[in-house]
């Protein structure tokens, strides 16, 4: 074996050969070590090459008593071995929460005969079989087994329905989802109505044939049907129809006034107008208004999964809370689907997706969710401050976790947890991500304005980032250093060592962005109108009774307490998560009685007995807290700009 010298070549060469080397070292490390390693799943990587034929798919979601949607799909194939991928890493999860699980009685067969598959021994959701000579199409029937409990959440009801493909479909291994094209098909209940992105090929009965689409336009287009629907143009005389597809328990719920119809209609304008393009041939806000279907609130290119209560127009002056989910799912269209950190694109639903910029993806969008619904006129300015008061109140008082953990680590969560409820979340913390990266960006946006004299803001930010390419749909990918690049392209700072300073580091000063914007957060015995409405709502995620400020408590309507801060009050006293508040005082627990104790407690030096049911047992704890009640608020800084009403001003 010969040695070859490399000292007479130019740096830059011995540079380039010398990592060369190191490529090919690691590349013969990594080998040998598979080899020597047999627990490896054995799904063929994926390839950028088109899947030869169209794999057509139809699925009868007719069944709304027993929730079970029958799939048959015909693959075409050719003699050898074939892999079956059931989708795992589903975007907008940002997680391996493929329901595998919910996948039974699959059956293989080719020119009648039944053909056997074996699932893969370490990949649950990959399943191998051999394609027999001769044989040019595969036929696979399963079936998918939605949920039929509120635990698990329901996705038919006996009105209507939420069916995404993901979850019905298995596709061929080896290619990238993008090469791969389904021709799909639906059969629904009979009579009921559908909405969603895909094209409709033709109609007969209550089977509706699609256009063909890649797959991974297939899996970004739900549809949403119903036996009670109606569909409203949001975008009249526009360039790109963009459509309200709504599911409702009645025909009351569908019934609009002509207000409500404006500042939806405002919402489409007003997010057109931020970004300054559009990434969509036409788009479908599908929108369930029910108080049994759940799993509402994913973003698609050209479609959303959202849904409210039943009552969200008819009871809309105490509805409030929540309406930021349009928003919300809508700027994904640009901020996820269109442009999308680098690290969440993969070439098929198989591959692991990285989380690292959620605070981009999800906290800015959460950031523009607030904004368009209070320049559309969805929520009142003092309703947008009171929803902001809440989630600036949990930076300043409700998260001590981070104290031990970054706000970029909890972009793990979602595959950590899997989004499970959690014992201790203000110490735990669950994908602060979302309303953490909304409070830094709300002092981004402050610090442009005064970089600038109040010139530029992060308006100029969304439009030159999301906006570039209108009317292109094919995905943008971007990393941390292109945010910081697009941030100094509307004002010159170091932007790096800025979003270093809250995304990486231990005790972030997220705060700070209320006072950036003219504003300051204090608190007073005295809920505002929005946290009233948040505490009566009838959704699984309203009746949480809010002390988390005071006694450092969360509470369910039935009493269950649903968090406890840590290091706070009741934590010091010994409460648990998960225990049963029976009475306050002696007397029976309400949420009055509480807060009739709370606020007694403050003249006096006698602590607050609790009386807690846990685990069959019953105790006494005395809470030592005399603060009294404390409900977050925003006021004025008199003499500072008022950024913060200029923000959520409508663009004209």
């Amino acid at each position: 074996m010969s040695v070859v010298s490399l000292a007479g070549l130019p740096t830059g060469t011995r540079r380039t050969l010398a990592c060369l080397a190191v490529a090919v070292s690691m590349a013969l490390t990594t080998a040998a070590a598979c080899a020597q390693d047999p627990r490896t799943d054995q799904v063929p990587p994926p390839q950028d090459t088109p899947y030869a034929g169209t794999i057509a798919i139809h699925v009868d979601a007719s069944d709304r008593l027993q929730g079970i949607f029958r799939v048959h799909e015909t693959i075409p194939v050719k003699a050898g071995a074939l892999t079956l991928l059931y989708p795992q890493w589903i975007p907008g999860d940002h997680s391996p929460t493929g329901p595998i699980a919910m996948l039974a009685g699959l059956k293989l067969s080719a020119n009648g005969k039944p053909i056997m598959w074996k699932r893969d021994e370490y990949n649950v959701y990959a399943f191998h079989l051999d394609v027999p000579a001769g044989v040019s199409t595969l036929d696979a029937t399963f079936q998918y087994m939605s949920g039929r409990t509120d635990n698990e959440g329901f996705e038919i009801t006996d009105r209507m329905m939420d069916m995404e493909w993901s979850k019905v479909a298995l596709y061929p291994a080896g290619y990238f989802s993008r090469g791969i094209t389904f021709a799909p098909s639906v059969t629904l209940a009979h009579g009921w109505q559908l909405g969603t992105a895909l094209e409709t090929a033709s109609q007969s009965g209550d089977t509706t044939t699609f256009k063909p689409v890649t797959f991974n336009n297939l899996v970004d287009s739900p549809i949403y049907a119903g036996q009670y629907f109606k569909r409203v143009d949001l975008n009249p005389g526009g360039d790109a129809p963009v459509h309200l597809d709504i599911v409702a328990d009645a025909p009351k719920y569908l019934e609009m006034t002509p207000e409500q119809l404006n500042v939806h209609r405002a919402l489409v304008t007003q997010a057109v107008k931020l970004f300054g393009s559009h990434h969509y041939d036409h788009y479908d806000f599908l929108f369930s208004l029910s108080d049994v279907l759940g799993g509402n609130g994913t973003e698609h290119h050209q479609s959303s999964e959202d849904g409210m209560g039943a009552d969200y127009f008819t009871a809309w002056n105490d509805n409030s809370p929540g309406r930021d989910l349009l928003a919300h799912e809508y700027t994904h269209s640009w901020n996820g689907k269109f442009r999308r950190p680098a690290d969440l694109w993969t070439p098929n639903f198989n591959v692991p997706m990285g989380d690292s910029l959620l605070w981009v993806y999800e906290g800015q969008t959460q950031y523009w969710g607030y904004i368009l619904t209070a320049r559309a006129g969805m929520w009142t300015p003092q309703e947008f401050r009171d929803a902001l008061a809440m989630e600036a109140a949990n930076y300043d008082r409700n998260r001590p976790g981070f104290q031990w953990r970054t706000l970029e680590d909890t972009t793990n969560d979602a595959t950590a947890a899997r989004r499970s409820s959690l014992p201790y979340r203000s110490w735990q913390m669950s994908e602060d991500y979302y309303s953490g990266g909304q409070m830094m960006w709300l002092e981004v946006d402050a610090k442009l304005r005064a970089l600038t004299n109040d010139h530029k803001s992060l308006d100029d930010f969304a439009s030159a980032f999301f906006g570039v390419d209108n009317g292109s749909y094919v995905t943008k990918t971007y990393t941390f250093d292109d945010v910081v690049a697009g941030l100094n392209g509307v004002a010159k700072y170091d932007w790096a060592s800025f979003l270093h300073a809250r995304v990486q580091t231990l005790n972030p000063p997220l705060e700070n962005g209320i006072a950036a914007t003219g504003w300051k957060l204090v608190y007073t015995d005295q809920e505002s109108g929005y946290e009233k409405q948040y505490n009566s709502r009838p959704e699984p995620s309203r009746h949480l009774y809010n002390f988390a400020w005071s006694i450092g408590l969360t509470m369910t309507d039935k009493g269950e307490v649903n968090d406890v801060r840590w290091d706070g009050p009741a934590f010091k006293a010994g409460v648990s998560t998960g225990a049963t508040l029976v009475a306050v005082n002696g007397q029976t627990y309400s949420s009055d009685v509480l807060k009739s104790a709370i606020a007694a407690a403050r003249n006096s030096k006698t602590p607050i007995q609790l009386l807690l049911k846990y685990q069959d047992g019953y105790r006494t704890v005395p809470v030592d807290y005399h603060g009294g009640l404390q409900y977050p608020h925003l006021v004025r800084i008199e003499g500072t700009p008022d950024y913060l009403s200029q923000i959520i001003a409508p663009r004209k």
